[in-house]
């Protein structure tokens, strides 16, 4: 499972929670995305070794390589490369656990009034239950916990968030399905000053029009409470081709209206902007 959502970028997190102005909002030392990148390197292998070690009934894991860290259609790595790794255990009884981790520099690619923000790694850990209704018809609900180890200037408003969420799936044959998630948050919604109460609405349809190959679609709209300039659609077109060994490799084309000026960071880059990503994970 990969990272259910992540964050908008950290100058608009300045923003929204420090009141300070765009010209006191300045690039990290490029050291920093290298050290997380390190950091999520470890991280990685660390979960795949995990996942191999108890590949047994119930436990899955993964590690994956992509051009772009993309969440909710904004880069959470400046439009640079992520490596990504989880690893969940299921019962029986539809309950499960798992964990995700990934590089990142949203938060240390800003400077706020002079102090640095050094948090490069994202690690989040869910549980929920997964069920059926009827033969087509499967639904899910949990709570998820995103969490950015590092430090942060005083009072700065914490990244760390925590959602809950509930999805259906309907699947009319082996070949389609069709998903509808909303996910709520219960804290703070990455950093946005008093957000608690946000959501997102996640829709999905994946098509199997050719054995190992799925065509996926994706539609999702980002409410912010109280932070209503930053809230935004985005919509995503792929492709993934998956081979018999675990490995897939999945192209995809994505795109927003979030707003520019909100979602440029202090490298004069617009996170938000069209994209086009290549995947390539391993399932174990």
């Amino acid at each position: 499972m990969s990272s259910h959502l992540k964050t908008e970028y950290a100058y608009a997190v300045a923003k929204a929670t420090t009141g300070v102005n765009a010209e006191s909002v300045g690039a990290n030392p490029a050291g920093l995305t290298v050290i997380g990148f390190k950091a999520a390197l470890v991280a990685a292998l660390a979960l795949s070794a995990i996942a191999a070690g108890n590949a047994q009934a119930g436990t899955t894991g993964s590690i994956s390589l992509t051009s772009d860290y993309l969440f909710r259609g904004v880069s959470q790595t400046n439009q640079e490369l992520a490596l990504q790794g989880g690893i969940e255990y299921a019962h029986d009884s539809g309950f499960y656990v798992g964990a995700w981790g990934s590089n990142i520099s949203w938060l240390s690619d800003t400077v706020v009034v002079g102090d640095d923000i050094s948090s490069s790694l994202e690690l989040d850990g869910y549980l929920g239950y997964r069920g059926k209704a009827g033969e087509i018809f499967s639904y899910d609900v949990g709570v998820l916990t995103y969490y950015y180890p590092g430090d942060y200037p005083g009072g700065f408003n914490s990244p760390n968030t925590t959602e809950i969420y509930l999805g259906g799936t309907l699947a009319p044959s082996d070949t389609v399905s069709v998903g509808l998630k909303y996910s709520y948050s219960v804290t703070d919604l990455f950093g946005y000053a008093d957000s608690d109460g946000s959501g997102y609405l996640d829709a999905n349809l994946n098509w199997t029009f050719q054995p190992t190959w799925t065509l996926n679609l994706h539609g999702g709209k980002q409410w912010i409470e109280h932070n209503k300039a930053f809230e935004y659609t985005d919509w995503k077109l792929g492709v993934t081709k998956s081979f018999e060994n675990g490995v897939s490799i999945a192209a995809a084309y994505s795109s927003t209206d979030a707003e520019e000026a909100l979602y440029t960071n202090a490298h004069n880059n617009f996170l938000a902007d069209d994209a086009f990503t290549l995947t390539v994970s391993k399932a174990f």
